[in-house]
């Protein structure tokens, strides 16, 4: 992995509320050899491991999720804020760091035992990814591993996911 990737991300103080450090992509996504490097970094990761889907997180899990499904020839599903899928769905509520949320996911978007990677851009509390993994399990989908660009080890994120692989690009 090349310092520029790390490089490129930058910290915004207090937002989206004061006291918070926001980690902004935008960056990456505007190289698009550095996004490049993203997708290849978890290709390499899944390539040829019979993942069956790439589970996203509502919204910058999407950017990398569907370049990484095209890139491997799976399918991708979006893990949604509750509210924004039309069909039948599950829920699950979680604590973030600055309030609590729910996402959903359609209940047909998974067949029964299928290997799925889920995919968000940061890993922070945990809380959004740990709700994500409860949504593939309950959806019938088997959960292969929890990856994300970014890791801000000092919140401890990996500790709300324990049993489950869990990899970062970039720990912060």
């Amino acid at each position: 992995m090349s310092s520029q990737l790390a490089a490129a991300v930058r910290g915004i103080p207090d937002f989206p509320k004061p006291g918070i450090l926001f980690f902004d992509i935008a960056p990456i996504l505007g190289n698009p050899a550095l996004f490049r490097e993203c997708i290849d970094i978890f290709a390499a990761r899944h390539k040829d491991t019979g993942i069956g889907k790439i589970a996203a997180v509502d919204a910058r899990g999407f950017i990398f999720g569907g370049a990484l499904a095209d890139r491997l020839g799976v399918g991708f599903v979006p893990i949604r804020k509750k509210g924004k899928l039309p069909f039948k769905t599950y829920d699950e509520s979680y604590d973030l760091e600055y309030g609590s949320a729910t996402l959903s996911v359609h209940q047909d978007a998974f067949h029964a035992g299928e290997k799925v990677v889920i995919l968000d851009d940061l890993l922070a509390t945990g809380g959004t990814a740990a709700a994500a993994a409860r949504l593939v399990e309950r959806s019938g989908g088997k959960v292969a591993e929890v990856d994300f660009l970014i890791e801000l080890k000092e919140l401890h994120g990996r500790e709300k996911l324990h049993g489950y692989k869990v990899f970062a690009a970039l720990a912060l």
